[in-house]
């Protein structure tokens, strides 16, 4: 007999299938050392001068994705962290804060990827958008927590601006219905273009990680 029951939910199969990546990238050295405290403020504003890069790449587009009938209803400027990013890179290295400020090589990598499918393939640019805001919504306000106690940051203030929500009032009602918007968006696709997707999601999770290992490798622990 056909089987009744319902297909998995879009947001649960991208969870799922990509959870091994994921912890791939939140058990990285880099952040690792970062967050116990054994790398030094250097290496916080480093990465966030990289994440900059890549938010950049993830809201150049956003006024054309907007218009996407299936991406269109993410796109979202309570979200949007480029200026955040901006404010505490002001704070973390001062008013020329964009003098030597470079992509490593796997930032390069990983923003190209972000505009190429921008550009050409809107879902798999939704597998990003869907990787790095519900991380920053989530395990992200775990890291401003670490940071804020590091380095001395004011709650919420200046140096973790990235990770604070100000026009997201509650967001865990929020990332509920940014798993209801994925379950339809993967009700649009067909099976075919649901795998891409999920396949994306992991690459999405393995460019981060290549990001964290180059970062690593700019900021080894001291013998």
């Amino acid at each position: 007999m056909p089987s009744h029951e319902p297909p998995t939910a879009f947001s649960a199969v991208l969870r799922s299938a990509s959870s091994a990546e994921h912890e791939a990238a939140e058990q990285s050295s880099f952040m690792s050392h970062l967050l116990t405290g054994r790398l030094g403020r250097d290496a916080y504003a480093e990465l966030s001068g990289q994440l900059w890069f890549v938010y950049r790449a993830l809201e150049g587009r956003a006024a054309e994705l907007a218009r996407h009938p299936v991406v269109g209803p993410f796109i979202d400027s309570a979200l949007f962290r480029t200026a955040a990013l901006e404010r505490d890179l002001e704070h973390l290295r001062g008013p020329g804060w964009r003098s030597g400020l470079t992509p490593l090589p796997a930032t390069a990598a990983y923003t190209a990827r972000i505009e190429e499918l921008a550009a050409d393939w809107p879902h798999g640019y939704l597998a990003h958008h869907y990787t790095r805001y519900l991380g920053d919504l989530s395990g992200g306000q775990i890291i401003r927590g670490i940071a804020e106690k590091t380095w001395g940051f004011e709650r919420k203030g200046a140096g973790v601006h990235f990770y604070v929500f100000e026009e997201v009032g509650n967001p865990a009602a929020f990332k509920r219905d940014y798993r209801a918007r994925l379950d339809a968006a993967g009700l649009a696709m067909d099976e075919v273009e649901r795998r891409r997707v999920v396949d994306e999601c992991k690459r999405a999770f393995t460019l981060n990680s290549a990001l964290f290992a180059d970062l690593d490798t700019r900021y080894p622990l001291s013998a």
